[in-house]
This record gives structure tokens, C-alpha cells and sequence, in this order.
């Protein structure tokens, strides 16, 4: 007997607070499904990835690969999008039936103004249609969930690691999960224990303690009984009712086992709540300069974090280099397309007068007017070698390069986080050609880039991510009972 199992996904992690809204044309255009999708995914390190080669691996199961919709991350989703996504997802699961199992990839931090919680929304809709059929659900360790969200499936397990290195492994645990409810007619133990703690996404690295150690804690306990333990950050800037860390456990002795190990680990982060939330130190503008004047790269780039922006089109930085004697910066992957297509319609070789950057919102920093020469124009994919999504395909849409004075640009299309060496070696160059590089991931950029730089320096502008928390304007969320810096957070199990 060979179990059919269906594969669905979507990625999107919004901020609630940027303008930008992914469309229902926007979802489309980035939708892949059927044979095409296993073509796309299999063999990388994805959820979808993991999945796939999970089950082709699998004597007893045969994949059933519907739909994959990567967005990224960007700001909310219209309400016509979620609709539309739940119905594709839904429409292809009823033409592919009987299925004997269904793996969902659904982020966890999806955010639009006419759902609660999308991931609970979409996996409710799925169960009301396939009442009998056990239901996986992989998701990203920024998620904000709850036990509601997890209410009508079966097993609920994220990433491990940030920078999630273990997509690919993600998709596997789900998968295997679900093959042992379908060997074992069983189904484990499920639950979730939030510690009522919000943290900014810079404070959410895996490796930074004391969060490390009590990600330890949840690994020893696995190794020493039959159950799965995902410690989960949360996503401070999708604003719901659930937004927040938490831990969810999966266990095979039962509810009662899997609920003793959340609780035991939320009270663990929310004891420890104030050293996590002070786990690095942040610096303003002025002073990351100051910094980086007073003490050069000594053969590496000094790497500096403009964690807050969210857009990847953030120019306080950029305006304060401009007039900075630091050597040879370079600032990758910054997002706007119509300086892009201006340096494509001009040509490699021209000059031309530009607005850069600063675009998406007014908090962005507004756009820099310089005069820059174009190095390179045209339509810009690849394949991505460093170790978070390894495998995967990028659409960078029309991508230029752009050089003004010490500082270098590359100029995308679609939106994309430099994370990795890929934005050089792309170019023909490496990360070591540059004195400064200036990226605005949060914590993904670390697997390459704490051994590949001298130092990090973070720095926080007045953008949409900031790193103190409270700045949030927080609508949905019960700001009274869900912050670490109040005496008596809630645990809610």
C-alpha cells in the first residue's frame, strides 16, 4: 500500500505597518504548482524540498505535489489574496483526492487586515474539506501562533535554526511525522505555551544566549523522549492577537507529555525574557560611524546591520557614507525597481541622475539625489550556493549595478535580502573587495558573514523594524500582558 500524501505551501512574513500590499496578481505571478513545482524545489534545502524528497524516498508513499507561493518577506496581504490562496489550495487538494495525508507549509507571521490568524484560517478551511485526513503543518521560527492556530491539524513543527540552515529539515520532520500517523494509526500528543514575550527579529538568532541554551534544553529533551520541540521567536511586527514567542511540542506519549514540555520551556524563556531581550548591542547612526572610523576592518569588511529597515530601501545609512571617508562600500540588493529600469534604459557605461532608494514609506529616509554611473543592467537570476535555501531559484526581475564615488550599489526589481556571497559573486566580485558592507537582514546574514567579516555592527534607524519594541504600534495585541519588560508576563498554555 502506498499513501498518497498532498504537498501545499506558502511563504509570506509581512509587516504589518509597510504600505506595500502583496496582490492577488502579486501571488499568482509567484505561484508554482504540480510537476512543475517538484522541478523547482526538489533536491533543495526548502520546506518543499524536504518534503518531496522525503516521500520519494519512502517505499510506502507517493508525493503529491499541488502549490508552492513564495512572497518573501514584505509587507501584509490583501484580503482578495488570502482568499484566493485558500481556494487555490483547496481546489487542488479536492482534484487530487483520495489523499491518505496533507503536509502545509504555512510561515506562521502572514498578516491581513481581514484575518486573525491566516495560518489558522487556512488550515481550518483545509480540515473542514479533508475531515479525515491528517494534516502536517511545517513553519518558519518567526511565527506567531497560538494553540487556536493549531486547533484542527495534527502535527506543528518550525525551523530550528536562524539563520534557517534547516529548511530542507523542516519539511522532513513534518513529513516523517505524518507518515507515522499514517503507519502507526496514531497521532501524538500537540501543544503550544506562549511565554507572553515579544523580541525584535535581531534578538532571535539561534546562536545568541541565553536564547542558545534554552533551544539546548528543548534538544535535550527530544533525545531523551519520543517527541519534537519547536522553540519559536515570533515576529514582532506582524501585529495579532497571538504575535509573540512561544513553544510547541509534539509528542508520542501524548497530550499531557507534549503539553508538560511547552510549559516547562515557555517558563524557561520568560524567566530569562530581559537577558534576551538585551543580547547585543544596537547602535544609532553616528555612533556605527564613529565605530567604524575609530577601528577600520583589519583585512575583512566590517559588515553594518540596518536592521530596521524593512524594505531593503532604507537610505540613512547610505546618506551618512556618502560624506564618510571608510573605503570601498558596497550596499547589495537595495530595492527599487524604478532606478532599475532608469539604469537599464541608459545602458552600461552612462551616467545618470537618480532618486535612490528611500521610496516605500515615509520612514524609509526619502530617496538620495546623486549622480551614479551604471557598471551593469539587465534581468538578473540565480541560483542560490550559501546554506539557507540552498538550491533555490532567485528572480532578482531587472537588476542594475551602480557606482557613485566609494559606494557601490546593486539596484533589484524584486525584493530579495542579501544573506550570503551570492550578491557578488553574481557580479563577478567577492565580499572581501569591499572596507564596508551594508545589509539589512536580521539574522540570516550571520552563517556567512560572522566568519566572512570583521565585525557586525548593528545599527537602528527610525524605519519600520525597530529594534526597541515598544515603538510598535501595536493594535491587535494585548501590549499590557505581552512584553518582557512587565513584571508579571502572562504564560498562556
Amino acid at each position: 500500500m502506498s499513501f498518497r500524501v498532498a504537498y501545499a505551501g506558502f511563504m509570506l512574513e509581512s509587516v504589518s505597518a509597510v504600505p506595500v500590499i502583496s496582490t492577488k496578481d502579486d501571488f499568482i505571478r509567484n505561484t508554482t504548482r504540480g510537476e512543475a513545482m517538484a522541478k523547482a524545489f526538489a533536491g533543495t534545502n526548502t520546506v518543499a524540498g524536504g518534503c518531496l524528497d522525503t516521500l520519494d524516498a519512502a517505499p510506502d508513499a507517493v508525493a503529491v505535489p499541488l502549490v508552492q507561493t513564495v512572497i518573501g518577506a514584505l509587507g501584509p496581504a490583501s484580503d482578495e489574496a488570502i482568499a484566493w490562496l485558500t481556494g487555490e489550495t483547496l481546489s487542488l487538494l479536492a482534484r487530487a483526492a483520495p489523499l491518505d495525508g496533507i503536509v502545509l507549509f504555512l510561515h506562521g507571521a502572514s498578516w491581513a487586515p481581514g484575518y486573525e490568524d491566516i495560518e489558522r484560517h487556512v488550515i481550518s478551511k483545509v480540515r473542514n474539506a479533508h475531515p479525515d485526513v491528517p494534516i502536517s503543518v511545517a513553519l518558519d521560527y518567526h511565527g506567531n501562533v497560538d494553540s487556536r492556530t493549531f486547533a484542527e491539524c495534527d502535527v506543528a513543527v518550525a525551523y530550528r535554526h536562524s539563520p534557517h540552515t534547516d529548511m530542507g529539515q523542516t519539511g522532513a520532520r513534518a513529513t516523517e511525522a505524518l507518515l507515522r500517523i499514517l503507519r502507526e494509526g496514531r497521532k501524538p500528543g500537540l501543544a503550544v505555551c506562549k511565554p507572553g514575550v515579544v523580541i525584535p527579529s535581531i534578538l532571535s538568532a539561534t546562536a545568541l544566549e541565553p536564547l542558545a541554551t534554552v533551544i539546548a534544553e528543548a534538544r535535550a529533551l527530544e533525545a531523551a523522549g519520543d517527541c519534537d520541540i519547536s522553540v519559536m521567536a515570533g515576529f514582532a511586527y506582524a501585529d495579532s492577537p497571538n504575535t509573540g514567542m512561544s513553544v510547541v511540542a509534539v509528542d508520542w506519549d501524548g497530550q499531557e507529555a507534549a503539553a508538560t514540555k511547552a510549559r516547562q520551556l515557555a517558563e524557561r524563556l520568560q524567566a530569562l525574557r530581559r537577558e534576551i531581550s538585551s543580547a547585543i548591542p544596537v547602535a544609532d547612526v553616528s555612533g556605527a560611524l564613529a565605530d567604524l572610523e575609530a577601528r577600520p576592518g583589519a583585512g575583512k569588511p566590517v559588515v553594518l546591520l540596518e536592521h530596521a529597515d524593512r524594505m531593503n530601501d532604507s537610505t540613512y545609512l547610505l546618506r551618512a557614507l556618502m560624506d564618510r571617508e571608510v573605503g570601498r562600500v558596497s550596499v547589495p540588493f537595495m530595492f527599487d525597481p524604478e532606478t532599475a529600469e532608469q539604469a537599464l534604459a541608459a545602458g552600461a557605461g552612462a551616467e545618470i541622475d537618480l532618486m535612490l532608494g528611500g521610496k516605500t514609506s515615509p520612514e524609509s529616509g526619502g530617496p538620495i539625489a546623486l549622480r551614479a554611473k551604471v557598471l551593469w543592467a539587465g534581468h538578473k537570476t540565480y541560483t542560490v550556493t550559501g546554506q539557507m535555501q540552498t538550491g533555490a531559484t532567485i528572480d532578482l526581475g531587472t537588476t542594475a549595478l551602480i557606482e557613485f564615488g566609494h559606494i557601490r550599489v546593486s539596484v533589484v526589481s524584486n525584493f530579495a535580502f542579501a544573506i550570503d556571497g551570492d550578491p557578488f559573486y553574481i557580479f563577478d566580485e567577492r565580499p572581501e573587495d569591499y572596507d564596508v558592507i551594508v545589509l539589512r537582514s536580521k539574522t540570516h546574514f550571520r552563517a556567512f558573514y560572522e566568519p566572512a567579516s570583521d565585525r557586525i555592527i548593528v545599527v537602528d534607524t527610525p524605519d519600520l523594524g525597530p529594534a526597541d519594541v515598544k515603538l510598535i504600534p501595536f493594535t491587535q495585541l494585548d501590549t499590557a500582558q505581552k512584553f518582557p519588560w512587565k513584571e508579571t508576563p502572562v504564560l498562556t498554555c
